[in-house]
């Protein structure tokens, strides 16, 4: 446990952050996971109100720094690539 105030100051400072922190991330893996799941059920309007929203999360979690900017912008390329995939294997098919 710390003893100085500066410290005692610092971990409580920390423990605002980290749980600040893990509800944004929580967030953002939530909303990924609604992307996919629209995805999967192949609603391209929830598709496109998801996407837009988790891509507006990841970047506000980037420029607060709980994600590292290249793993922000991986994820939306990487769901991006997804939702393509989808709606061509959907076009395919009719």
């Amino acid at each position: 446990m710390p003893t100085s105030l500066s410290a005692k100051k610092r971990l409580r400072q920390n423990d605002v952050r980290r749980a600040r922190n893990k509800m944004i991330k929580s967030n953002v893996r939530g909303q990924i996971r609604k992307v996919l799941e629209a995805v999967e059920a192949g609603d391209a309007e929830t598709i496109g109100k998801e996407f837009r929203s988790v891509v507006k999360k990841l970047d506000q979690a980037a420029a607060k720094n709980v994600f590292h900017a290249n793993k922000a912008a991986r994820t939306k390329s990487r769901l991006s690539r997804a939702i393509k995939a989808a709606r061509a294997i959907k076009a395919a098919k009719s």
